[in-house]
């Protein structure tokens, strides 16, 4: 963070300051939510939360080295800045940070892909200057300001992924760190139970681009030109639009897109300066929207095509359990990408793993789905569950596994109706019962992907495959 000194963050946060001997002490370090990640100089803000409340590690975390505590009450020897909302002090802090920065800020969202869109940003801009971003999808209202706060004096680029759960979520995100550039990738049905519907979904997510300065005052808002509900947000901004996408009206467009024999994704890349062939490194089609994205915000600040294809095909994946492709030594391929899941994002790594699987199969090498419940689905829950079993059958996967409850017994069930029967697909209880079934099952030139959404748990499966041992439980989550 910018040194601030601790009368300076009380001013700011509008808090009050207790036990603290000196208040011009600076902040040099990180600020914190976990006194396990505090280091010397840092600022440790305690929440009260369902489970822990932060306040009982204040002293914990002064005394490994934090020079002060953002606090909701008194702490007696701890030196604290009490406020009366955590939370809200924390945006407040990095609002005033990112003001006095001269760096320029990309702010994304979307249904899907915006954590892999957010790593790709990040590593192309990285190449031209310092760039922050946040580790893995810290997108909310502790998140976002968590990693604007990790901006220092030199920082040029800050990267922010922001998510919504209702309407006015990012219309706050964006308050507190207001982007130069803009990203909305797409408009599916995550959170749809919430929201109520897609065009809910979009009202929500164009809030980004309304939040953009005008053309005039640099303001660019970058679109999705192949998602109808995201091109229609031009009407909602006054920036300047550039739409990426295979449309023909996209500024950056891919073209002659394939998958490679191991199920990586390939295109031509079109630029407003150049085309360039372009080979990612990540796995499925789907990330060439991804990597259109990441493009078009590179394009806009400066970057050459070569520049872009060249970081492209350089960049992995940074974010942990999101495709995540690791062989055994034995010839089994996990692909773990257990962090989360919506229909969207099982579609597109179900097709990603039939793919994957295509070099395999000639050599009797098999493709295994090993699927778990997708949340927040509402009344659409049902249909969707359904929908992926019956996808996985129609790629011809070879075997699914769906684990969990009522909604894995839903795409169990619609494999069944699409023809995948005996042994096939099965329905097991939990991620342990995964495990001593494919433990049985995998042979070499398998293929196996584990997707469910976050509250599932099912990176346990990936991780326990990975193991070197061939017995043992699954360690809890």
């Amino acid at each position: 963070m910018i040194a601030l000194s601790l009368s300076e963050i009380a001013a700011i946060v509008g808090g009050q300051s207790h036990d603290i001997p000196d208040p011009a002490v600076r902040v040099t370090g990180p600020v914190v939510i976990d006194s396990r990640a505090v280091e010397k100089g840092s600022l440790f803000a305690a929440f009260a939360g369902e489970r822990v409340d932060g306040h009982d590690y204040a002293r914990g975390a002064v005394e490994e080295g934090a020079v002060a505590v953002l606090a909701g009450r008194p702490l007696p020897g701890v030196p604290v800045i009490v406020v009366d909302d955590v939370v809200q002090a924390l945006g407040a802090l990095a609002r005033a940070v990112v003001e006095r920065l001269g760096a320029t800020t990309v702010a994304l969202t979307g249904s899907a892909g915006k954590t892999s869109t957010k790593d790709l940003i990040a590593q192309l801009l990285r190449t031209k200057g310092p760039t922050v971003w946040p580790a893995g999808n810290l997108n909310n209202e502790i998140g976002v300001p968590l990693t604007a706060l990790r901006a220092v004096e030199d920082t040029r680029y800050l990267v922010l992924e922001m998510g919504a759960r209702y309407l006015g979520d990012i219309r706050y995100l964006t308050g507190l760190v207001p982007p130069r550039i803009g990203l909305v990738l797409n408009v599916g049905t995550a959170h749809i139970g919430e929201f109520g519907g897609r065009e809910q979904i979009a009202e929500a997510k164009g809030e980004m681009v309304e939040s953009l300065p005008p053309a005039a005052h640099g303001g660019v808002a970058v679109l999705n030109a192949d998602d109808p509900l995201v091109r229609a947000m031009k009407s909602r901004t006054e920036a300047r639009v550039i739409l990426f996408g295979e449309a023909d009206e996209a500024d950056v467009q891919a073209e002659n897109v394939r998958l490679t024999a191991n199920g990586q994704a390939a295109f031509r890349l079109r630029t407003p300066s150049g085309c360039r062939d372009v080979t990612l490194r990540l796995y499925g089609e789907h990330h060439v929207s991804n990597a259109l994205a990441a493009a078009a915000v590179a394009h806009e600040l400066g970057m050459s095509v070569d520049e872009i294809a060249e970081a492209l095909s350089e960049a992995g994946t940074l974010s942990r359990w999101r495709m995540e492709v690791t062989e055994r030594a034995d010839g089994v391929t996990i692909v773990n990408d257990a962090y989360n899941a919506n229909p969207e994002s099982m579609r597109a790594a179900l097709r990603a793993l039939a793919a994957m699987g295509g070099a395999t199969r000639a050599e009797g090498g098999r493709t295994w789905a090993v699927l778990g419940p997708m949340a927040e689905l509402g009344d659409e829950s049902l249909a969707e569950h359904d929908a992926v079993g019956r996808l996985a059958v129609r790629l011809n996967v070879s075997k699914l596994v769906a684990v969990g409850g009522r909604e894995a017994s839903w795409l169990r069930l619609g494999a069944y109706n699409e023809g995948s029967w005996g042994e096939e697909s099965v329905h097991v209880s939990d991620a342990q019962a995964a495990v001593d079934l494919l433990r049985s099952e995998l042979r070499p030139g398998d293929v196996v992907l584990v997707k469910a959404s976050r509250s599932a748990g099912l990176e346990r499966v990936a991780l326990a495959l990975l193991e070197s041992t061939t017995e043992g439980e699954v360690s809890g989550r």
